[in-house]
């Protein structure tokens, strides 16, 4: 696998330090993977993983938030501007095979892979989304979900607290999960008490994006796994949690 230059669609301001960035990829794409983004020839040396967050008409879009400088390098792009990118990488989600009543959980950025990931279900879907602040890309979901719920811990038209806080497990056959850490374990910890499916999108620090490197390995019960090529998608009940 290797970089490939690709152009700029469009690149959107969704929220504060929130965007869309949408490039001329024209891969096929499982719901769950994720690409290494580059913007820039020398510095910042690493690419940027990003999950796909839709596939249209081999438009592939990014939704990411400007944390450093490479995502904010990312933000300034315009249509027509050149990217390399390196992908589609990742295990990805065999979406077919859940059904009935699914519940996906986000936590802030963490609802970027859940869009592609509601197109390819076929079940009851609900979508719980958790924010610090105001909500975004909440409208992308309308077409997909039956319910929507969110959370967010500042903004007060919306329920004030965590995501787990109105979430039961109980209520669903399978559950999909993507967000901080410590809300992927507390979701994890929930759905085991009601021996509740759930699979969990795992976010690390990506160095090379193929596997070599080790530098994003997450512990398992079957020992030390790569995030980038072993996941990003792992069963929940799997993953030994640090936070």
């Amino acid at each position: 696998m290797e970089y490939k230059e690709v152009l700029v669609y469009s690149n959107i301001k969704v929220e504060e330090d929130i965007y869309v960035l949408s490039l001329i990829i024209g891969d096929d794409v499982k719901a769950g993977q994720f690409y290494m983004l580059k913007a820039w020839d020398e510095e910042p040396i690493l690419a940027r993983p990003i999950s796909v967050h839709s596939v249209e008409d081999g438009v592939v879009k990014f939704a990411y938030q400007v944390k450093g400088r490479g995502t904010k390098i990312l933000s300034s792009l315009k249509p027509e501007d050149k990217v390399y990118v390196l992908g589609p990488i990742g295990n990805g989600l065999d979406t077919q095979k859940f059904k009935g009543k699914i519940a996906l959980i986000s936590g802030g950025i963490g609802i970027a892979p859940m869009l592609q990931i509601a197109k390819g279900l076929d079940g009851e879907i609900d979508l719980y989304a958790g924010f610090n602040k105001s909500p975004y890309l909440i409208d992308e979901f309308r077409k997909y979900c039956t319910n929507i719920y969110v959370t967010s811990e500042k903004d007060e038209g919306y329920f004030k607290g965590f995501i787990t806080e109105i979430f039961n497990p109980f209520e669903y056959n399978v559950v999909i999960c993507c967000g901080p850490e410590v809300m992927i374990k507390r979701v994890v910890e929930m759905c085991k008490n009601y021996a509740t499916p759930v699979y969990v999108l795992m976010e690390n620090k990506m160095a090379c994006g193929v596997g070599a490197c080790l530098g994003c390995a997450c512990n398992t019960k079957e020992g030390k796994k790569r995030v980038c090529v072993d996941g990003p998608v792992f069963k929940g009940t799997d993953v030994m949690f640090s936070a």
